[in-house]
């Protein structure tokens, strides 16, 4: 089925509802991101340690899985990856309810962190199985969209809930609201599965290259989310709520609007913008200290964060067999977690010696790295290309 000459259509009923299965989902663990916080120190008497290592366990737990759960899609399919990541979410959050010191609580974060291990894996994949080849950054952009988009709805709704019924009560909607993206995980394609016996490697090649572009590129969002509001109030710029408001809209706007630039312009060339847009935008954070400037240089940022992970999985997809799409999908979004980890203590030790813009120049520096990987990822992918031209050509 067709939207035009030449254009297959992408919208279709089942991925509708794989993408309203994943905001589901992101809307259930946005709940939790204001509200873990809070339940640590306001009913466990924890501080600053104990938040991080209740909060850290999840996403640490879902980095550590997720080449396990990339295998497991790519020879079971992604259905039991939705299915089975979803209801154990849920499931987790409900047993919130009996957890009577940290200990158990930080054991259900980790058993959490496995159930988005395998979500993300199995929905981001049946997303990129079910579009046409040439609108796969199109899908990604759609479903980037139901993720941010959960997970910027989800925190006022926990929050919401918490100061009026209390935590409990937050467990539960949550755990209802993953249980809404577990029931329409039933209509999730399988998918192409292998059939291969031989073992394959933990980590999928094709995800390696792009994802330590990702990684690179991405201290400018641990830079951005971990230190603007420090670098607003050390300033006098005022408050930092507008700018995250600028960034968030922005995002949003042109990966819908924009959903298409990976596709028309190609993979590597729309990431070479975006990052450059990246790396730019947190120069000109460090370089010019007014309001003006920040808003400026927010700008510049967002429109290189909103096309950075629509272009560069579209590289992956290029280079990767449909049957080991979920292991080179989980490994590309390792480097996401390990990013912002390893990038915020990294970028928090040089704040600490040099303040938030010797952070954002870094930051700036890595995303120009990551242009340099990234040249050299798209010289090698033209080199095998024309090899690979060449010897059709020598046996015609």
């Amino acid at each position: 089925m067709t939207t035009g000459p030449g254009r297959t259509r992408l919208v279709t009923p089942t991925f509708a509802v794989v993408t309203a299965s994943a905001l589901a989902y992101f809307v259930g663990i946005g709940m939790l991101i204001p509200t873990i916080p809070r339940f640590v120190v306001d009913v466990h008497g924890g501080g600053g340690v104990a938040v991080g290592v209740v909060t850290g366990a999840f996403a640490f737990t879902a980095a550590v899985l997720r080449p396990w759960a990339g295998r497991i899609g790519d020879r079971s399919g992604r259905r039991v990856l939705v299915l089975g990541g979803s209801a154990v979410l849920a499931g987790s959050y409900l047993l919130y309810v009996f957890a009577d010191g940290l200990l158990p609580l930080v054991l259900l974060r980790v058993v959490s962190g496995v159930g988005e291990a395998a979500m993300f894996v199995g929905a981001a994949t049946a997303v990129q199985d079910l579009a046409p080849a040439a609108r796969s950054g199109e899908a990604a952009s759609y479903f980037s969209v139901a993720v941010y988009g959960g997970l910027g709805a989800g925190p006022p709704i926990g929050e919401a809930i918490q100061r009026a019924h209390g935590y409990d009560t937050v467990w539960v909607v949550a755990a209802a609201v993953t249980f809404v993206a577990t029931v329409l995980g039933w209509w999730t394609p399988v998918g192409t599965v292998s059939r291969a016996t031989e073992r394959r490697r933990l980590l999928n090649p094709a995800g390696l290259g792009p994802g330590a572009v990702l990684a690179l590129s991405l201290s400018g969002l641990a830079a951005f989310t971990g230190f603007i509001a420090l670098y607003v109030d050390r300033e006098g710029l005022g408050d930092a709520g507008p700018v995250f408001i600028v960034y968030g809209t922005l995002i949003l706007a042109i990966r819908i609007a924009g959903a298409r630039v990976a596709d028309r312009f190609g993979a590597h060339r729309a990431a070479t913008f975006a990052i450059g847009c990246i790396a730019g935008g947190m120069v000109l954070m460090a370089a010019w200290p007014s309001r003006p400037g920040l808003y400026l240089a927010t700008v510049v940022f967002a429109l290189g964060m909103a096309l950075q992970y629509p272009s560069l999985i579209r590289i992956v997809i290029e280079d990767t067999p449909d049957d080991q799409r979920s292991s080179a999908i989980a490994t590309f979004s390792i480097f996401f977690d390990l990013s912002q980890g390893i990038g915020l203590f990294v970028l928090g030790g040089i704040v600490a010696l040099g303040g938030e813009r010797a952070a954002f120049l870094a930051a700036g520096a890595l995303a120009g790295t990551a242009l340099l990987v990234l040249a050299r990822l798209t010289a090698s992918r033209q080199s095998a290309g024309a090899r690979a031209a060449h010897q059709a050509s020598s046996r015609r």
